[in-house]
């Protein structure tokens, strides 16, 4: 591997990271999906949401991006594509990012995404494999968008739970990573496809420590709780939770609530572990972006996760 890769796979990390000539450093990521939502445009706005979390969460300023799109072009109109392409943009717009291109495929599903490319200070990266015991643990966006994705494919969610995981998805990831790199955050990852406690391992795994969750401080978006008790969930949180069986002490939960811990997000919220609270929370605060401290990092087995508690929602 070239000296100049700072950041690669062998973590989990959420982007790669290589050294420039100069003192920046490049960091790059990808991600794509099928429709989560109805809406194209806001398909669009929510896959580019999704693509730049992954350059918030290691601290860096995304710069460019290439869209990345599979289309049935027989069975689908292109001003729907458009659509999509559209809410891309606007997001886009919105966090300074210049879109230069891409790449398009017919495809038999409907995928779209992007690659992005930002720049960091190789000095001020946030990392997912350097949390130390006895760090609390913070999450900035509630759970449940990965629920409530499967209850609008199935036509059971409502009208309010439809408008607020929108929001949610679409809401940047840029002032959270803003305050935790003023606070001095010791690791950060954000929450998508496997869940708060599949990043949660992956993070301890990474650097050597365990972790405890006091499940009633996860906030949840409402209703999913319920969805969950009725079997409303997509197949990629069933995949979680059996993978997370070896690694997590549930203590009470019950399924559906151990379901809603390990649901798969979509542009979910940062998870941080940070010594220095208090400065994490101020930082949060002058902001107005809100922040919830959910657990707490220990020595111990690497990985293990504990859960305290039993699973509340609004």
């Amino acid at each position: 591997m070239p000296e100049e890769v700072l950041v690669s796979q062998e973590t989990g990390d959420d982007a790669a990271v290589y050294a420039l000539p100069g003192g920046q450093c490049l960091v790059q990521s990808v991600d794509f999906f099928t429709p989560i939502v109805d809406d194209p445009y806001e398909w669009g706005r929510i896959a580019a949401a999704n693509a730049l979390s992954d350059i918030y969460a290691m601290g860096a300023r995304p710069i460019i991006a290439l869209n990345l799109v599979g289309w049935p072009v027989e069975e689908l109109s292109l001003d729907m594509l458009v659509r999509v392409l559209e809410g891309g943009s606007a997001v886009c717009a919105r966090a300074g990012v210049a879109i230069l291109g891409g790449h398009s495929i017919t495809d038999p599903e409907p995928k779209y995404g992007m690659a992005v490319t930002g720049l960091a200070d190789p000095s001020r990266l946030l990392r997912n494999s350097t949390a130390p015991g006895g760090a609390g643990l913070y999450l900035t966006k509630p759970l449940g968008v990965g629920i409530i994705a499967t209850a609008i494919k199935r036509q059971v969610a409502s009208d309010e739970q439809v408008q607020l995981a929108t929001t949610l998805m679409t809401e940047l990831n840029d002032r959270a990573s803003e305050a935790a790199l003023e606070a001095g955050a010791d690791a950060v990852t954000d929450v998508t496809g496997f869940g708060l406690l599949g990043h949660l391992h992956t993070m301890l795994a990474a650097s050597g420590v365990s972790g405890t969750i006091h499940a009633p401080a996860v906030e949840l978006l409402p209703g999913v709780l319920q969805l969950a008790r009725e079997g409303v969930v997509p197949g990629g949180t069933v995949r979680n939770l059996e993978f997370l069986s070896e690694f997590v002490a549930w203590g009470q939960l019950e399924a559906p609530e151990q379901l809603v811990l390990a649901d798969a997000q979509t542009s979910g919220g940062l998870l941080i572990a940070a010594r220095g609270g208090g400065r994490l929370e101020d930082a949060f605060e002058r902001r107005g972006i809100p922040l919830r401290r959910i657990g707490v990092t220990a020595d111990g087995p690497a990985g293990r996760i504990t859960v305290a508690g039993r699973v509340g929602e609004p």
